[in-house]
């Protein structure tokens, strides 16, 4: 392997647990680890503009439906798959969910790079509508709140989540020589925040590898100024960025400095502490905002986070929530059920936004951070994390790029190199176990990127541009379009679809009794849902 520095002693660990689990036989409990997607799309109108049309009632209710819903804005789509005991299988899903909506999406197109189309203005973005029950207007204030917090542009930027649950067999095997003696979710929860400190660490490796947004469509900024460099008349760009979404432009909860916050991931009771905390102190820039004023909501309340959600970050612990249960209870009570992953962007290249290839490679990273070491990060690694997204982020591609590790500068290629040397090892075993190659395979394929930048899928985009000589909006634009007919002509099984359309039945008529039910007025509901305990 090609190591050095203090990164050689951290993978000590991570190899002897390797070589355990090699000689045990144990290498088949490293697959058969839950994979479940979220991606986000703007829906778009015929001329390539933002859609300012509701949510298709044929995709039935975004307010209880499990696998088609909104986010932030009305055409802001998110298409999620259920947990998925491969990713191929989640893979496949997602495709068919996306083949399902244009069946009913009449003449609009789903935009398929994560920076956002033509938007004209901060006025013409609908904010996502959920209906008039309590449960539905709490989601839709929220997102006004976040546009009076941040601005509604910011709220559209579209992305990938990834979220994967560790093998159940492999939680035997590890606690059986690791346990200690501590009961079983005491140990998944610590495990499970390792793995999430070490994310965090090695982060900026998935904007390198993954990311495909170097450049934005100039009515993004408005009327601000920006000191980003023009690639054409219509759009600015960075010429080695990776991925503008996870850089200084995108949605951050820096915004002020008197309302920045920071997760503590030191163990899961800190973490829902330090949210729990935000979620109930009040910050004077959202105080000026005002909360209910003359009688119309401006926000849940003006507290540092309105809710969980608003915390940005790159990883975050998820636990099933029992109804509309807070997240960080959901937490306390069960433990971590499965960890998302969130910084990948929409790759434009592929369909769906993302491609098998990635899926397996993303869940190698994943067990490597949970067998890797992975001690508390001190305010001094903090920082550096937070500098080596932002460098990978806007300068990613540039020549000799240079990170910071345990406080000494290593060349990101040189970084890359190490993680995917001791990775290797890992991958074998899982093709060895059943993967047939698909890890060794996908890693090798991340290897070429880390050799050669050009092949990265931010490069690639701006190599197109500017062969074509293409604007952002016209290369994406042509790229949604050619994505609009494969999904158009793509069969689906009658068996899914017969099973969409009742899901959406079945996701109408629930928004329709939560409507019905008049029995608590707004004001305590929102009371009680903050004061669970």
């Amino acid at each position: 392997m090609s190591k050095s520095g203090t990164f050689d002693s951290s993978l000590a660990g991570y190899e002897l647990r390797l070589r355990i689990i090699e000689r045990e036989n144990a290498g088949r409990a490293l697959n058969g680890g839950l994979v479940g997607l979220e991606k986000e799309s703007l829906r778009t109108s015929p001329d390539g503009m933002l859609s300012v049309l509701p949510h298709p009632v044929a995709l039935g209710s975004p307010l209880s439906h499990p696998w088609i819903t909104t986010d932030y804005s009305e055409a802001l789509l998110e298409l999620i798959t259920p947990p998925l005991p491969d990713s191929q299988k989640a893979l496949d899903f997602l495709l068919d969910l996306h083949a399902y909506v244009y069946k009913r999406l009449g003449g609009e197109t789903l935009w398929s790079t994560s920076m956002p189309c033509v938007v004209a203005g901060e006025s013409r973005i609908p904010i996502a509508s959920y209906g008039t029950s309590n449960a539905g207007r709490m989601k839709h204030i929220y997102r006004v709140g976040l546009g009076h917090r941040y601005g509604r542009v910011m709220q559209v930027i579209a992305g990938v989540h990834f979220n994967y649950s560790v093998p159940e067999a492999l939680w035997g095997s590890l606690l059986a020589r690791e346990g200690g003696g501590v009961e079983r979710r005491e140990f998944v929860d610590e495990s499970y925040m390792g793995l999430i400190r070490n994310l965090q660490r090695y982060g900026w490796l998935i904007p390198y590898l993954f990311g495909a947004s170097p450049a934005i469509c100039k009515s993004f900024f408005g009327d601000r100024p920006t000191q980003m460099p023009e690639f054409d008349d219509g759009t600015y760009y960075e010429p080695f960025a990776t991925s503008l979404r996870m850089g200084d432009i995108g949605y951050q909860n820096q915004k002020e400095e008197s309302v920045g916050i920071k997760a503590c991931y030191r163990s899961l009771e800190s973490y829902t502490e330090s949210l729990s905390k935000a979620i109930e102190t009040p910050a004077r820039p959202w105080e000026e905002i005002g909360v209910k004023v003359g009688g119309e909501w401006r926000q849940l309340n003006a507290n540092v986070l309105q809710i969980e959600n608003e915390y940005y970050s790159t990883v975050r612990p998820k636990q099933l929530l029992d109804g509309l249960e807070k997240p960080t209870l959901a937490l306390k009570r069960r433990g971590i059920r499965y960890v998302e992953l969130r910084s990948p962007d929409v790759n434009a290249f592929h369909p769906v936004g993302m491609d098998a290839s990635q899926l397996y490679f993303l869940e190698a990273l994943m067990l490597f951070c949970l067998l890797a070491d992975s001690p508390a990060i001190g305010a001094v690694e903090a920082r550096e994390i937070d500098l080596n997204l932002q460098r990978t982020a806007h300068q990613g591609r540039k020549p000799g790029l240079q990170l910071s590790r345990d406080q000494r500068e290593v060349s990101l290629r040189r970084w890359a190199e190490d993680l995917l040397d001791a990775m290797q090892p890992l991958c074998e075993l899982m093709d060895q176990s059943g993967g047939g190659g698909l890890y060794s395979d996908a890693l090798a394929e991340q290897r070429c990127k880390v050799d050669d930048p050009a092949l990265t899928p931010s490069a690639r985009m701006l190599a197109e541009m500017r062969t074509n000589d293409e604007s952002f909006h016209a290369f994406a634009w042509r790229i949604s379009r050619q994505h609009a007919a494969y999904f158009r002509e793509r069969r689906l099984n009658d068996t899914f679809v017969a099973r969409l359309d009742e899901q959406a039945r079945i996701s109408l008529h629930e928004q329709e009794r939560l409507e019905a039910d008049t029995s608590e007025s707004f004001d305590n509901f929102l009371a009680a849902y903050f004061a669970q305990q």
